[in-house]
């Protein structure tokens, strides 16, 4: 790098000056920005602070182990990551099911272990889950009929409703016939996943969202999907060659300082050792960085930025002498766990067996010591596997994301800011801002294309033709 301001007003093959933008952040949120402004002509430069791409989506070494940092699964209806994982050519690496199977394990009954399935069949909706849920053994037949009459209500629910954010889902469910024991064993199960938070803590407008979206528009709208290469093949490595290959200068360990208006309308962009000018900014950051690199008058009440909250997730990872769990994976009930992966083959583990469990909403588990959570997490992993009991323990490890999302509390919409800022040429983006989605990968996606979408249109730009394909898909 160098202390000069880098300018550079190259023609584009149409003979026009090419406009150019800055993206600060390279998490999905940044990555589709770029990729989306970069797709339309745009001369494109992606700051990172980390040594990586990626955001929290990410991998780390230990030892001969490929981590992620967390199990990050998607839905069939997550129509933006899934034009991203095709944008980057990682979609055969992150396949989904066939269809929606979830097996559900039960240690809360007094006859002990029980195992149940939430699967779908190839029906119109709500027949596809009527068999599941007329089956499902871990609520009575009167349960049952409850969830359905309640999912019913729901479905008539209108997610952008303003009057709903104002509500928590937790009061609706229980207004609705549902006991402690559904809330528990079915809208948790689902909820706590993918909002991160429980039923009680979370916004009815976010919730009423995922529910009508993933289990009540399409037969096949939760199937679920999930990386079989570590997280950093794909939000890194692939990323960063879809980068390259769309003209992108990406610069990693590059931590943006300030951004400042210039009085010919464009923008200045400061990082230790260089000055970037450009004609957009995108800030694509955690809320608390974006207010804090946001200048003056960019958004009416900025402070509403810091008062969006964020909830933990926390990672247990257990790696055994031998193979102790024949699924992919499996969500629990009545133990303190909640989903288990098996990340054996996508972690380069040539033997025995390597599990990851995802812990959201985990207040009170993120900070305990280490030894605390062996303490605690191990018995309940011999209750619902019973295959570990007579294996080794070889390693046993966490990772911790103390702001791994945004919390979805009853009022958060209000506070999340659109795209667009008040400043030309200023755009927003990130998993926290205006989707419509709680903090999930979709929603770090619909966020850069918004913000792309908006920067283009200021800046003359006709939009990208992939775009189009994620639209007519959603």
């Amino acid at each position: 790098m160098n202390d000069g301001a880098r300018t550079a007003p190259t023609p584009d093959v149409g003979g026009r000056a090419a406009r150019s933008a800055v993206v600060v952040g390279g998490g999905l949120a940044g990555v589709t920005a770029a990729l989306a402004l970069a797709d339309a002509g745009v001369r494109v430069t992606l700051l990172e602070g980390r040594p990586r791409l990626g955001g929290l989506a990410f991998s780390f070494q230990r030892g001969e182990l490929t981590v992620d940092n967390g199990q990050h699964v998607y839905l069939r209806c997550c129509t933006a990551y899934r034009w991203f994982l095709d944008r980057i050519g990682g979609a055969e690496l992150a396949p989904l099911q066939d269809r929606l199977d979830v097996p559900v394990v039960d240690l809360a009954k007094p006859e002990g272990r029980r195992l149940g399935r939430l699967r779908r069949d190839p029906l119109p909706v709500p027949l596809h889950l009527g068999r599941s849920l007329a089956t499902y053994p871990h609520l009575s037949l009167a349960e049952r009929a409850a969830v359905g009459r309640a999912a019913l209500a729901l479905k008539g629910l209108d997610p952008a409703d303003p009057d709903l954010d104002s509500q928590d889902f937790g009061s609706w469910l229980a207004a609705h016939g549902q006991s402690a024991r559904a809330i528990e064993a079915l809208w948790d199960l689902v909820g706590v996943a993918t909002l991160n938070a429980v039923a009680g803590d979370a916004s009815l407008g976010l919730a009423a969202m995922v529910f009508k979206t993933g289990l009540l528009s399409d037969p096949g709208a939760a199937d679920i999907g999930w990386a079989h290469v570590p997280l950093g093949e794909l939000h890194d490595r692939l990323a960063r060659k879809a980068l390259d290959s769309a003209g992108v200068r990406t610069e990693v360990r590059s931590r943006v300082t300030s951004v400042s208006a210039m009085e010919n309308g464009g923008w200045r962009v400061e990082v230790p050792g260089e000055r970037l000018e450009t004609d957009a900014i995108v800030l694509a950051v955690p809320q608390r960085e974006a207010h804090a690199l946001l200048p003056p008058g960019a958004l009416d009440a900025p402070e509403r930025l810091l008062g969006i909250g964020t909830a933990p997730i926390l990672n247990v990872h257990v790696v055994y002498d031998r193979k102790v769990l024949a699924r992919p994976f499996f969500a629990a009930l009545g133990t303190r766990v909640q989903w288990v992966f098996d990340r054996t083959h996508a972690s380069g583990l040539r033997s025995g067996q390597y599990l990851a469990l995802s812990q959201s909403a985990a207040q009170d588990d993120i900070d305990l010591p280490v030894a605390e959570l062996r303490r605690r997490y191990l018995p309940e992993l011999e209750k619902l596997i019973p295959g570990t009991r007579g294996a080794v323990l070889e390693d046993f490890f966490v990772t911790r994301e103390r702001t791994a999302t945004f919390a979805p509390t009853p009022g958060v919409g209000r506070l999340r800011p659109g795209a667009r800022t008040k400043a030309p040429g200023l755009y927003l983006a990130g998993a926290w801002t205006a989707t419509g989605w709680p903090a999930t990968m979709e929603s770090a996606v619909r966020s850069g294309v918004s913000a792309a979408d908006a920067a283009l249109s200021a800046l003359g730009r006709p939009r990208p033709s992939r775009l189009f394909a994620f639209e007519e898909a959603a």
